[in-house]
C-alpha cells in the first residue's frame, strides 16, 4: 500500500466532484468546488475521522469493500477505480453496478439539444433522463411511475408486435446489450432482478436470452410507426459513459426528410406528447 499516492489521490478527486455530481445538497455558497471531507465520508458509509485519516496518508489499509464505497462515493470511472485500488494494494473487482445519477453536464448537454431528441437510460435499459423533444415525440416518462420507466421490460412485456424485421431485430440488440451488462456487472441485483422477470414474460424474451448474444449497443437506425405521422426514420447515435454505465441516446434524422420535417415541427410545439 502507498498511503502517500492514496492521499494525494483522494485529495485531488475530492476536489473535482461536486455536490451536483454527487447528487447532494450543495448547501449554498462554498469556498471551493469539490466535495468536503464529511461529505465524502457519508456518501462512503464510513467515519469522518477515518477518511480524514487517509486523505493524510495515516490511515490503516481500507478494505475492499471501503476502496469500492469510496469509488462511488467518488464518482470514479473504471481507470480510476483500478488506480485506487492498486495503490491501496489491492486488486479491483467487477464494478458494482450502473449510476442511478446523471451527471449535472449531461443534464446540462439534455437542456441544450433543443433540436434533437435525447434521453439517457443506465446499463438495464432504465430511463433516467430526457428533453422535451424526446417527450414531444415518445411521450412523457415523468407521467409514468418510475418503476416502469425500463424500456426492455415495456418492450417485452407490452402490447408491442415483435413479428416485424425492425421491432424483432431492435429486440434482438436490447436483449444481447443486456447480456453484456450482466456480465460487466454480474453483482448488480438490478439487473440479475429485471431478466428473472423479463424471463417470466414468455418465449420473445427467453429465446433471444437462450441464444447467448453478446453485442454493446452503439449507432444504429431506428424506424417505427408513430400513431399522428406515420413511418419515422432516425439515426440513433449512442453516447457511452462507461464511468457511470449510463448511455445518452440521439435520434437525428436525414436533411429533407418526413422525418426531419416531424422533428422541426415538434420542435415549435414541444408540449405536444403522445
Amino acid at each position: 500500500m502507498d498511503r502517500e499516492q492514496l492521499a494525494a489521490f483522494l485529495r485531488s478527486r475530492r476536489a473535482r466532484v461536486t455536490p451536483a455530481d454527487a447528487g447532494i445538497d450543495g448547501g449554498g455558497r462554498r469556498r471551493t468546488p469539490g466535495l468536503r471531507r464529511e461529505e465524502v465520508a457519508r456518501l462512503a458509509g464510513i467515519s469522518v475521522d477515518y477518511y480524514a485519516r487517509l486523505e493524510q496518508g495515516r490511515g490503516p489499509r481500507p478494505s475492499r469493500q471501503v476502496l469500492g464505497a469510496l469509488g462511488r462515493a467518488l464518482r470514479l470511472h473504471d481507470d480510476e477505480r483500478t488506480y485506487l485500488f492498486q495503490v491501496a494494494g489491492e486488486q479491483p473487482g467487477p464494478p458494482a453496478g450502473p449510476s442511478p445519477h446523471v451527471s449535472a453536464g449531461i443534464l446540462h448537454l439534455l437542456e441544450r439539444l433543443d433540436d434533437t431528441p435525447a434521453f439517457v437510460i443506465d446499463a438495464k435499459y432504465e430511463l433516467l433522463a430526457w428533453n422535451p423533444l424526446a417527450v414531444a415525440l415518445m411521450g412523457d416518462p415523468a407521467v409514468v411511475m418510475p418503476g416502469s420507466r425500463n424500456m426492455i421490460w415495456n418492450l417485452f412485456s407490452g402490447p408491442a408486435d415483435l413479428t416485424s424485421q425492425d421491432a424483432s431485430r431492435f429486440a434482438d440488440e436490447c436483449v444481447a446489450d443486456l447480456r453484456a451488462a450482466s456480465v460487466r456487472y454480474p453483482r448488480d441485483e438490478g439487473i440479475r432482478s429485471l431478466i428473472a422477470r423479463l424471463r417470466s414474460t414468455g418465449a420473445e424474451f427467453t429465446r433471444r436470452w437462450d441464444e447467448h448474444q453478446v453485442s454493446v449497443r452503439r449507432a444504429t437506425t431506428k424506424r417505427f410507426d408513430h400513431p399522428v405521422h406515420g413511418r419515422l426514420v432516425f439515426d440513433c447515435e449512442v453516447l457511452e459513459i462507461a464511468d457511470a454505465g449510463q448511455k445518452v441516446i440521439f435520434y437525428t434524422a436525414e436533411a429533407g426528410s418526413h422525418s426531419a420535417s416531424v422533428l422541426c415541427g415538434l420542435r415549435m410545439r414541444p408540449a405536444y406528447a403522445v
